[in-house]
């Protein structure tokens, strides 16, 4: 996934308390998350069968999925509020890189 490098440590702790919850939600259906495995500045694709997404696609797709669960027994409002204040400072940040070109 590309993310701006402001951004990455709240990528990964985010993922970090999503899968720590997950675990404590009660419903059937839940999403699966990808596993964090590194941060890193730079990445080369060497293999044509995986893709770098982009990181407000990503954060968007997250927030569909999260807000799609139907959880009865979990508040899951702070979850989603976490991933929708992660969703408009990269909002923020693209529309910011935008009036820089």
């Amino acid at each position: 996934m590309q993310m701006p490098d402001t951004h990455l440590y709240q990528l990964t702790a985010l993922h970090q308390r999503l899968h720590k919850e997950l675990d404590k939600l009660t419903a059937c259906e839940l999403p699966d998350l990808p596993v964090v495995l590194a941060e890193c500045r730079s990445l080369e694709l060497i293999s044509a069968e995986h893709n770098i997404h982009q990181g407000l696609e990503y954060i968007n797709q997250l927030k569909q999925s999260f807000a799609s669960i139907p959880e009865k027994s979990y508040p899951l409002i702070s979850l989603f509020t976490e991933i929708r204040a992660l969703q408009a400072q990269l909002e923020q940040w693209y529309e910011e890189e935008d009036d820089m070109e």
